[in-house]
C-alpha cells in the first residue's frame, strides 16, 4: 500500500527494525493484507540501538498498539513487556507486542507455526516467516490462514 492510498479507514500496525520499511516484514504482512482484500498496513519505524529503548520504553503510552519486532530486537524487546506468551518465556524473544491498557504484551509464535503443518521438521526459515505474518494477520485483521498460499506469496 502506498502513503497515497492509506485513507481515514485504513487500519494500522507498525514494524519497528533498523530497516522496518524495506524489510520482509512489511512486504510479506502487505502481501498478505492485499491478497485478502484487507484495508490495512504496516507502518515501517527505522529505528537504530541507541533509540531502542526510549522507543520501547514509552510505547505503551502511545497510540501504538500492535507492533512487529525485527529480528535484531526480538531478544531485547522482551524485557520491556510485562506479560509474556508461553513460547516468548521459552525462547527470550518475541515476534509482535500488543499494548491493552497500558501493558505491553509479547508473543512468540513458534509453537503456533508448527501446529499449521503436518510435518514442521521439513520447513525451512522463509516458510516459518511467512506463517507467521500470516498468523498475526489473522489476529489484527481476520486474514485468512491459507498456508497453500504461502509458495506463492513467497514467489511474487
Amino acid at each position: 500500500m502506498q502513503p497515497h492510498e492509506i485513507k481515514p479507514d485504513t487500519k494500522l500496525c507498525t514494524i519497528l527494525g533498523y530497516n522496518a520499511q524495506t524489510g520482509y516484514t512489511r512486504k510479506y504482512f502487505n502481501k498478505i493484507l492485499k491478497h485478502n482484500a484487507i484495508n490495512a498496513t504496516a507502518i515501517a519505524l527505522n529505528i537504530t540501538d541507541e533509540h531502542f529503548d526510549f522507543t520501547m520504553g514509552s510505547v505503551a503510552q502511545s497510540k501504538v498498539d500492535r507492533m512487529m519486532i525485527e529480528k535484531e530486537f526480538q531478544h531485547k524487546a522482551v524485557v520491556f513487556c510485562e506479560v509474556l506468551n508461553d513460547s516468548a518465556q521459552r525462547e527470550g524473544r518475541i515476534d509482535f507486542i500488543e499494548v491493552n491498557e497500558g501493558k505491553i504484551y509479547g508473543f512468540c509464535l513458534d509453537e503456533e507455526v508448527k501446529g499449521l503443518f503436518e510435518k514442521p521438521e521439513f520447513l525451512d526459515d522463509q516458510i516459518i516467516f511467512v506463517a507467521k505474518m500470516m498468523l498475526i494477520a489473522n489476529r489484527w485483521f481476520n486474514a485468512k490462514i491459507d498456508t497453500d498460499t504461502i509458495p506463492l506469496l513467497i514467489e511474487t
